[in-house]
């Protein structure tokens, strides 16, 4: 690991004094062997401010789960989860700048990463050595060669680990993915996903300004290229910048790829990737990434076509994003919300029975629920590290698709797009030193 710039602990009596937590008392250092599936499981989250906080909230929804740490570059952040976490559990987590000091803590069995997402790598693959296991959000990681060194750490040192692509543990899905695969519309052709947000086009230009009282922007930079600071890159924004994320494609795309894949249990890359798109609209917004693309993917057996026009909110069948599973029978139409199925006809008559409409459910709850269990269990969870390599990994290659002006065809021998040299140069991404990407 890097050196680091400097001690990052925060002192945690000042941190509680500070929110009015001085009585709270604090998790111990001292080392605890688990001998029981039943055995209380501390869990310790990186990243608090938004997604990941809530996967901390459903994590201590469950019995038996304890919030042992927080650790986020952001004191402000920090101070106000570790108060949050006192009042859900009635004591108040340590708290840490550094996510290698959290390492350290031998009573924290698991983690919740749930940081940008050029900070997937560096802490989960720490967190592998360390022997805790971990949820990690999607996508999986912010580059290709990220997500193969994952899933290399993950099966060496044995941990259990939660993608965090949580429809795979909803019943609405599942009952999709049943319809599908009992022949309900018949021989699937092709999947045609769609994804229109307004943040997609990111927030109004503004000047750079002064780093915020607080934060450490440094660490937040972390590998990332060293630039100065801009509200517009930072908190809920930095996904519409390559350094940090990859737009809608691989916010929303790792969520509904998943689907489109799932419905024929696809475990390889597809044969090959096409795009077209580019920066269309919204030049008063600060983005990198594609406010429109358009990203073909042929698979062996049907298609998928994966299409967003950010700064847009409408879509096909009436609905801002989902996907149209369409078969020679029938079109299986789904997001989140609602399914519902539109049988084909012949002179007139429905080729199958019609299916009212149906309304969809949260399965953030669920996933990280089958995650504790699995934690004891020792089984792997509901979206496999191998399975989030995979989404993750098809969604890169729409944006590098139309970033290269190309058609990727991957080889996973050599892991590379074989000739084409400028597809291959953003495969691995360049570290700002002292970080380095790390050997497994």
């Amino acid at each position: 690991m890097p050196a680091t710039r400097r001690d990052f602990l925060i002192d945690t009596t000042k941190v509680v004094t500070a929110v009015g937590l001085s009585g709270m008392p604090l998790f111990s250092n001292a080392a605890r062997k688990k001998t029981l599936a039943g055995d209380k499981i501390n869990i310790a989250l990186i990243g608090c401010r938004n997604m990941g906080f809530g996967d901390l909230e459903n994590a201590l929804k469950q019995a038996g789960v304890e919030c042992a740490a927080l650790c986020d570059v952001d004191s402000n952040i920090l101070a106000k989860r570790q108060a949050d976490v006192a009042k859900l559990q009635g004591k108040a987590p340590l708290v840490y700048k550094d996510y290698r000091k959290l390492m350290e803590n031998k009573d924290i069995d698991a983690v919740i990463i749930g940081t940008p997402d050029h900070w997937h790598c560096l802490p989960f693959i720490a967190a592998c050595e360390a022997g805790k296991d971990i949820y990690v959000e999607k996508p999986l990681a912010n580059s290709i060669a990220e997500c193969g060194l994952m899933v290399e750490a993950a099966r060496k040192y044995k941990r259990v680990v939660q993608v965090g692509q949580q429809q795979r543990s909803s019943d609405h899905f599942q009952k999709a993915m049943d319809l599908i695969n009992v022949g309900k519309i018949g021989q699937l052709r092709k999947v045609n996903i769609w994804a229109n947000f307004n943040y997609g086009i990111g927030a109004p230009i503004v000047p750079d300004e002064v780093v915020p009282a607080g934060v450490d922007y440094d660490m937040w930079l972390g590998p990332a290229p060293l630039r100065p600071f801009n509200i517009t890159r930072f908190h809920g924004n930095w996904r519409m910048f390559w350094d940090y994320g990859g737009g809608l494609m691989t916010d929303w795309g790792v969520h509904l790829l998943d689907i489109a894949l799932w419905a024929k249990n696809i475990t390889e890359l597809p044969l090959a990737v096409t795009a077209v798109g580019g920066n269309f609209a919204s030049s008063d917004h600060a983005h990198e990434t594609f406010d429109t693309l358009s990203v073909s993917y042929q698979m062996k057996e049907y298609t998928i076509n994966w299409e967003n026009t950010a700064g847009t909110q409408n879509g096909p069948y009436g609905i801002g994003y989902g996907l149209a599973f369409i078969g020679n029978d029938a079109t299986l139409v789904i997001n989140r919300e609602q399914m519902e199925l539109l049988p084909e006809l012949v002179d007139g008559k429905a080729k199958v029975s019609a299916m009212p409409k149906q309304t969809g459910n949260d399965s953030h709850e669920e996933h990280m629920k089958n995650f504790i269990e699995c934690i004891k269990t020792r089984k792997d969870p509901a979206c496999s590290i191998e399975n989030g390599r995979l989404v993750a990994m098809s969604a890169h290659m729409g944006n590098i698709a139309l970033r290269t002006q190309s058609r990727l065809e991957w080889n996973e021998r050599d892991k590379n797009f074989g000739q084409n040299k400028a597809a291959n140069a953003l495969i691995t991404p360049r570290y700002r030193a002292p970080w380095q990407l790390p050997a497994v």
